[in-house]
């Protein structure tokens, strides 16, 4: 019994790392399908492995960290062959997760994501701080083997570090989302939440693909989002509006039309990050409220019940209610 255990161990760590792995390939695949070119350096605006590596990290501990060297390994090699400058982009890539990981767990970090604070912390510790490694190794490297010009390192490593981030604010959430669901699903509210859908895809291609700038659109049915469904809502219409406006940015059509590169760039993560706090803040303040109230009803419930049970012994010992005892009677 114990050799079979020893033997299955190492197979589920196997197996685990090479999930870790092709989930990272799969969805580096998915970014690399939209780019954009900053001072010669190719950058996406999203860079979906990030919030991958985080939320297997917050899922399954920090023993799953070869299965995301392992997949920025081989989408480094998809990219470019292997020299000391990939294995230092190898490394940032690496050593940016498990920081923001360490970096949450120190925070007390809770994947429901149902306090403020696991959503400021994710903001800023798990994206915006940790992401800072990445973002410096790659531009940096880019710089030392002359890839890019000394006047261009900043506008890289900011995009560098957007993407990153963008990552970890869209894709992260979504995925500890998704590893709560338990079928069969509620359907309380499913007109209002098919309505929704509705109303999303027909408004949110037209505010990313119109000549008028109609993207402040999307806030409305984030906060609608937020207030009926909380992070399910609010987090997946923030998903399917980043994707849409990604595309009609890398594609340089609507709003994004004409305006230059570095614009194009800044736009688009100015919009992506405002709607990505929008929805994961927001959400946050309404869910904790709710747990707040409902904690307070069961008190008051369970105050009830006391106050029941007393005056329940008190009529089994003989004596009247206080409400039925004279004005001059005393005990």
């Amino acid at each position: 019994m114990v050799g079979s255990k020893d033997l299955r161990t190492p197979v589920v760590v196997t197996l685990r790392t090479l999930a870790v792995a092709a989930c990272y390939y799969v969805s580096a695949q998915l970014g690399l399908l939209r780019e954009l070119v900053v001072e010669g350096a190719v950058v996406t605006p999203i860079w979906p492995p990030t919030g991958v590596s985080v939320a297997c990290l917050l899922l399954l501990g920090l023993r799953c960290w070869p299965g995301i060297a392992l997949g920025a390994f081989f989408v480094i090699l998809s990219l470019t062959s292997l020299s000391p400058s990939a294995l230092c982009v190898l490394a940032g890539n690496t050593a940016a997760p498990v920081a923001g990981y360490l970096l949450l767990r120190r925070a007390g970090f809770r994947t429901d994501l149902a306090r403020l604070r696991d959503g400021l912390a994710l903001v800023f510790l798990g994206a915006f701080t940790a992401m800072l490694i990445a973002a410096t190794t790659g531009a940096g490297t880019l710089l030392v083997t002359d890839r890019i010009e000394q006047s261009g390192f900043w506008a890289v490593w900011l995009a560098w570090w957007v993407g990153d981030a963008m990552g970890v604010l869209i894709v992260t959430p979504v995925l500890l989302l998704l590893s709560r669901v338990r079928l069969p699903l509620p359907l309380s509210r499913w007109k209002e939440a098919l309505g929704l859908a509705v109303i999303a895809c027909c408004l949110v291609p037209l505010a990313a693909h119109s000549d008028v700038s109609l993207l402040f659109l999307v806030y409305p049915l984030l906060i609608w989002a937020a207030l009926r469904f909380q992070l399910a809502g609010s987090l997946l219409c923030a998903l399917f509006a980043s994707v849409m406006t990604t595309v009609a940015a890398t594609d340089r059509v609507g709003p994004f039309e004409r305006l230059s590169r570095v614009e194009v760039m800044m736009k688009l993560q100015a919009f992506n990050g405002a709607m990505a706090l929008t929805a994961l803040i927001l959400s946050a303040v309404i869910t904790e409220q709710i747990h707040t109230r409902r904690s307070v009803e069961r008190a008051c419930q369970e105050l009830v019940e006391v106050l029941e049970h007393l005056t329940a012994g008190e009529a089994a010992d003989g004596r009247a209610p206080l409400e039925d005892r004279g004005p001059g009677r005393r005990e």
